[in-house]
Parts: structure tokens; C-alpha cells; sequence
């Protein structure tokens, strides 16, 4: 298979689809790879490097995307980029449809197969490509949100952990999954004050076993997620459903209760954001202020240290690529329903069912699909 990777064009997005070692792993098992001139820049990978990994240099996206049966890439195709695909090539990336009708149209209307990474499931039900990002995510939450505090940035002027004498700041984290624990280890290493809010009891009782009396949890419901969102200083929404939108959690309302110079950090801005007044900023403008609380809403945080996540994805997304390479989409969805749900369009239909819900397409379901055309 001739397999390709663009450079990523998404504003302040660095990261790269394939390293430089995961190159030399494709072109070991046979396959070919178009490698974009200038690719992995941001992590430090030249082109000389590609090119001793056995990678096949090309001058731009344009090359990439005629050339190559897949195209490996981090981010959802930009408009310029949904406009070079064609029926039957495979696109492999973190997609998020739900909440980009316009995306999921020009995918629909390309005939593409396009497979999402967030939307692959393990065998015990996890999602083993978004958990890597999640980790990054989860990190960077603590860090930003602290970074937003600071009252150069419109914070209240809160140091997250305080110092002996003062009081840290308080910390809720809406969501206990991947982004969740890691935003709580973050924020209890740096001393602050944190409560988690889910609605799962097992999780909650996994929680407190790895923190124990460090983290406070709590049953979310909506009274007790409005009080807690209200004294909090900095709110982390780490909310996940699988392909779907983010459900909106913080209201508008809430604002105008909350303490001025608090801050909004949604982790889930790329399903869409788990509060009412998100919407999507970027590295070069991550924040803005309403009624005196400022909103963090990167939507491709892990962009920002691009080293650590390029190298932590091609991790988890390596074996996946090697196995459509070698076998082709068919074979391998057909035999491994986890691969399976990450496919969300193929051939003009939409085969993710969150998707076609959110979006009001027709459900068909992936193997179904794919035996059809």
C-alpha cells in the first residue's frame, strides 16, 4: 500500500501522523510512504530523517493525497484537505464529526473511507487511540487552567496551590475518565483543593482508591454540579460520549454566580464543549472572557507540546496503521469489531451511529457498509 502523511495545517497544530519511526515500520512490512516535505518540523523529525527511515519525500499535500492509497493523519481534514480526497481512498485520523456538519458532509460527499481514531474500541470497551491525547489533554488542563489564574491572563489571581497560610484554589473536575484522572493527578501534585463530579459509581470508587483522601468525589447531579461549579475557581470539563456530542453541563446562568476571574477549561471543546458558552479558540488565542470568567477552549490542546504527543500517539495508532497496510480495511474491520466502530463514513454513508444521530444522516452499520461497496 502506498501510505501518506500531510503536514498538519490546523492552526497552531504541530503534531505529525507518522514519525519517522513509525515510516520505517510501514516500508519494512513493503509499503510505500509519501512523506510531505517539512511534516514533522514541529517535533524535530527532518526530512533527512524521513528520508533514512525509507520514507518517499514530496513537495506538498497536493503529492501526499494523489499519491497515496491511506492518508496517516492527527487532526480532521481542514476544507483545502477534504477537497483532495477521492472515492475509495482511506483517511485514518481523529475526526470528531459530531459537532462539524460541514466536515462530515465534504467526507460524505468525497467517497472516502474514513476511520476515526477516537471512535476504535478495545476489547475491554476502552478507546485505546483517544486515551493517549486524553493523558496530554488531562495534563495540560491543570497547566492552562493554572496559567489562567494568573491575573495577567484576567484570573482572579490565584496561585493553584496556594502556600503555607493561604488556601489553594479549589479545582472541579467534571468527568472521571482519562482526561479526568489525569487533570486530578495534575491538580493534586501541584496542592490544590479537588472534587471530581461523575455520575458512574465505579469510577468514583476507582478514584478514591488511587487518591484516597487527596480527592473529594461526588455523585453529579444538577443541583450538586451547579454549587460545585459555583465556589469553584478553576472547572475542568472532561466529558466524553463515545462519537457523540459533548452534553452542555455548564450553563450560561452560572456564570453570572461564579466568582469573578474563575476559569472554564473544556477539554471536550472538540465534541462540541461541555459548557454552554464554550466555542473553539486556538494556541495563538486560547482564551476570552464572559460576564468575568475566562474560557480556556483550545481545540487541539495537545498541539502545544507536539513532541511528547506525536510520539505518545504513533504509540497507540502504529499497530493500527500496520494492520490496514498489510491486510486492507475489509479484512480487518470485518474481523475486529473494535476497529470496526472507529469507521465513520465510507462510501457516502455514514456508519458511525452517534454520528448519523447528531447529524440527521441514514445509520448503516460499518460491516454492512463495507460488504456493500
Amino acid at each position: 500500500m502506498r501510505v501518506g502523511v500531510p503536514t498538519e495545517i490546523k492552526s497552531g497544530e504541530r503534531r505529525v501522523g507518522l514519525t519517522p519511526a513509525s515510516v520505517q515500520e510501514l516500508v519494512g512490512h513493503g509499503h510505500e510512504v509519501l512523506v510531505e516535505r517539512g511534516c514533522g518540523d514541529g517535533i524535530g523529525a527532518t526530512a533527512e530523517d524521513y528520508e533514512a527511515a525509507g520514507g518517499t519525500l514530496v513537495d506538498d499535500a497536493e503529492a501526499v493525497f494523489a499519491g497515496a492509497d491511506m492518508v496517516v493523519k492527527v487532526k480532521e481534514p481542514q476544507a483545502g484537505e477534504r477537497a483532495l480526497l477521492r472515492e475509495g481512498q482511506v483517511l485514518f485520523t481523529y475526526l470528531h464529526l459530531a459537532p462539524d456538519p460541514d466536515q462530515a458532509r465534504d467526507l460524505v460527499e468525497s467517497g472516502a473511507t474514513c476511520i476515526a481514531y477516537e471512535t476504535i474500541a478495545g476489547p475491554d470497551g476502552s478507546l485505546p487511540l483517544l486515551a493517549p491525547m486524553s493523558q496530554v489533554a488531562g495534563r495540560l488542563s491543570v497547566q492552562a487552567g493554572a496559567h489562567a489564574l494568573e491575573i495577567a491572563q484576567g484570573g482572579a489571581g490565584v496561585l493553584l496551590g496556594g502556600v503555607p497560610g493561604v488556601a489553594p484554589a479549589k479545582v472541579v473536575v467534571i468527568g472521571g475518565g482519562v482526561v479526568g484522572v489525569n487533570a486530578i493527578e495534575m491538580a493534586i501534585g501541584l496542592g490544590a483543593d479537588v472534587t471530581v463530579l461523575d455520575r458512574d459509581l465505579a469510577v468514583l470508587d476507582r478514584l478514591e482508591a488511587r487518591f484516597g483522601a487527596a480527592l473529594r468525589s461526588l455523585y453529579s447531579t444538577t443541583s450538586t454540579l451547579r454549587a460545585e461549579v459555583l465556589d469553584a475557581d478553576l472547572v475542568i470539563g472532561a466529558v466524553l460520549v463515545k462519537g457523540a456530542r459533548a452534553p452542555r453541563l455548564v450553563t450560561a446562568d452560572m456564570l453570572g454566580e461564579m466568582r469573578d476571574g474563575s476559569v472554564l477549561v473544556d477539554v471536550a471543546i472538540d465534541q462540541g464543549g461541555c459548557f454552554e458558552t464554550s466555542r473553539p479558540t486556538t494556541h495563538a488565542e486560547p482564551t476570552y472572557v464572559i460576564d468575568g470568567i475566562v474560557h480556556y477552549c483550545v481545540a487541539n490542546m495537545p498541539g502545544s507540546v507536539p513532541r511528547t504527543s506525536a510520539l505518545a500517539l504513533n504509540n497507540a495508532t502504529l499497530p493500527y496503521t500496520l494492520r490496514l497496510a498489510d491486510h486492507g480495511v475489509k479484512a480487518e474491520l470485518s474481523q475486529d469489531p473494535g476497529f470496526a466502530a472507529g469507521l465513520n463514513v465510507h462510501a457516502g454513508m455514514v456508519t458511525e451511529p452517534a454520528v448519523a444521530r447528531d447529524l440527521g444522516y441514514d445509520y448503516v452499520d460499518p460491516i454492512t457498509a463495507l460488504h456493500r461497496r
